[in-house]
């Protein structure tokens, strides 16, 4: 698959992304979830050199799952992989006009909490996790993925993230580059 050098990001007027950083386009631009959902790869940019991973996540993207999904995935059915180490910015937007959403990175259980609990990194929430964002807000969330393990990218709205709305996050010691995958939904 050739791409070209520069891709506009669907939705995001005026923002164009090189080729060169969207990653394991081939392969991820194939990829979707059970439901048909694919995977966009301009989703996802990095800079090596600032290791830094950049992931537009936005809430309420499709109906799936009633609006509460994340990029149109939710019971964990995508997986952002970053190195440990690296800095991590979430491009948070609400695009669900029907429900507030929110952002906080927290460890990953066995139970989905039904509301906010201490974030899993430093910084790893995007604020406003009880009443969350209205239609066409959002924000910026920045933090180090300092330690490897399982996370949940998760909407602290309560009730939100125990109905489905979550996708998973790995921070890898051995990865060298972010990426996107679909996994089963849990």
């Amino acid at each position: 698959m050739r791409l070209p050098v520069d891709v506009m990001v669907p939705g995001v007027r005026g923002l164009f992304l090189t080729s060169a950083l969207l990653l394991g386009a081939a392969t991820t631009a194939e990829a979707q979830s059970a439901t048909g959902v694919r995977i966009d790869p301009a989703w996802l940019r990095a800079d090596a050199v600032s290791k830094t991973a950049e992931f537009k996540l936005v809430g309420g993207l499709t109906e799936l799952n009633g609006g509460m999904n994340f990029n149109g995935f939710s019971r964990g059915a995508l997986v952002l992989t970053v190195p440990q180490g690296w800095n991590v910015v979430l491009h948070f937007k609400n695009q669900d006009p029907n429900l507030p959403h929110s952002v906080e990175i927290i460890p990953d259980g066995a139970a989905v909490p039904g509301g906010p609990v201490p974030p899993a990194f430093e910084h790893a929430t995007s604020g406003r996790v009880d009443q969350g964002f209205s239609a066409g807000q959002g924000t910026d969330v920045r933090f180090v993925a300092g330690k490897a393990g399982a996370f949940l990218i998760f909407c602290a709205v309560p009730g939100h993230g125990a109905a489905g709305m979550w996708i998973r996050l790995a921070v890898s010691p051995s990865a060298d580059k972010p990426s996107l995958a679909t996994a089963p939904e849990r």
